[in-house]
C-alpha cells in the first residue's frame, strides 16, 4: 500500500468536483462545512441511504448550507447521484459504513472516480479488495481512519516511540452509540506500531511480552489484544466525541501521548487535504499521514 507523496501533484485545474456519501450524517455535514470556502473544491452531488426521506431536497433545504451548491438536488443512492450529473465527479467522499463504502468505492473505481473513505470499520480484506480493484483500473483510492491532523500526529508519534519501547497499550473513547470497537483509529495505530517495531527490529512486532499466565476476574478486563501483542481498550461514554490515550512503558518510565476532539471543527483541515490530493491519486493510499508527509516534514 504506497504512500501518496509522488502522486498529489497539483496539474493547476480550477477545482476538484465532488460528491460526498452520507451526506446527512456528522461528518457528512462537517465536510460540506469545510469545504464551502475552500478554493478548488465543488460540491456537484451528495445522496444518503437508500430510501431517505430527505431525498429529493437540496442541501439548502437540508443543511441551510452557506455553500456555492446549495442547488444540489440529493439522492438516495450512488447510481441516481451520478445521473443526476452531466459530467462524471473526480472524488467520492464516503462516510456511510464500512461494507457500503466499500461497494461505492468499488464501482467508484469502475468508473473513474476516486474514492475517499473516512469510514470506520473497514477490514484488512477490504483494503486487499481496494488495492486489487486500483491496481486493475490504474487509479487511486484514500482510506482515511482519522481526519484530525492532530491524530494523524499522535499516530506518527507513537510510530516513532515504537521503537523505542516493548509495551505498549492503546485506550480509544467515543461517544455512546459508535457502532464498532476498537475504533478505526485505534486499529489503525495499532497496525502502524506493529509495522514500525517490525522494521526496527529485524521481524519481529511483538509488544508486552509476559511471561507470567495473567487471569480475568471479568472477562475482558485486559481488552482486545492484536496479533503482536498490544492491548486494546474501548470505551463508550455520553458526553464525548472522541478520545485515543497511546501508553508506552520501559524501565522507571511512562511515556502517554493523548489526543482529544471536541467538536468536527477539528477534522475539516483534514477532509479538505484528501480531497485535494485523492484526484491525483494513482495507487491504494492507507493513512492521512501519507498526504501530509512533506508538510510533516518542514
Amino acid at each position: 500500500m504506497s504512500a501518496a507523496n509522488s502522486n498529489s501533484k497539483s496539474t493547476g485545474t480550477k477545482h476538484v468536483s465532488l460528491i460526498i456519501a452520507g451526506i446527512n450524517g456528522r461528518m457528512g455535514r462537517c465536510s460540506v462545512e469545510a469545504i464551502k470556502d475552500s478554493a478548488g473544491i465543488k460540491l456537484v452531488g451528495a445522496f444518503g441511504r437508500k430510501g431517505a426521506s430527505y431525498a429529493g431536497e437540496t442541501l439548502q433545504d437540508l443543511l441551510g448550507a452557506n455553500t456555492n451548491s446549495t442547488n444540489v438536488s440529493i439522492k438516495d443512492s450512488l447510481d441516481k447521484c451520478l445521473a443526476d450529473l452531466k459530467t462524471m465527479p473526480d472524488v467520492l467522499l464516503d462516510f456511510t459504513e464500512a461494507d457500503s463504502a466499500v461497494k461505492h468505492a468499488l464501482a467508484a473505481i469502475e468508473k473513474g472516480i476516486r474514492p475517499v473513505i473516512g469510514t470506520s470499520g473497514l477490514t484488512e480484506a477490504h483494503f486487499r479488495e481496494l488495492e486489487s480493484a486500483c491496481k486493475k483500473a490504474k487509479t487511486g483510492a484514500l482510506v482515511v481512519p482519522n481526519f484530525s491532523i492532530g491524530a494523524v500526529l499522535l499516530i506518527n508519534f507513537a510510530k516513532q516511540a515504537s521503537k523505542f519501547f516493548d509495551n505498549a497499550e492503546i485506550v480509544e473513547t467515543h461517544k455512546l452509540g459508535k457502532l464498532d470497537a476498537p475504533s478505526g483509529t485505534a486499529m489503525y495505530t495499532a497496525r502502524v506500531m506493529e509495522e514500525a517495531k517490525k522494521a526496527n527490529q529485524e521481524g519481529s512486532s511483538e509488544f508486552n511480552k509476559n511471561s507470567i499466565k495473567e487471569h480475568e476476574l471479568l472477562e475482558g478486563a485486559r481488552g482486545g489484544k492484536t496479533g503482536s501483542g498490544i492491548h486494546v481498550h474501548s470505551l463508550r461514554l455520553p458526553g464525548i466525541l472522541s478520545k485515543q490515550d497511546v501508553f508506552f512503558a520501559g524501565a522507571g518510565e511512562l511515556l502517554t501521548l493523548r489526543h482529544e476532539s471536541h467538536n468536527t471543527k477539528c477534522f475539516e483541515q483534514g477532509i479538505v487535504l484528501a480531497v485535494k490530493a485523492a484526484k491525483e491519486l494513482n495507487s491504494f493510499v492507507l493513512g492521512l499521514e501519507n498526504i501530509i508527509e512533506e508538510q510533516l516534514a518542514k
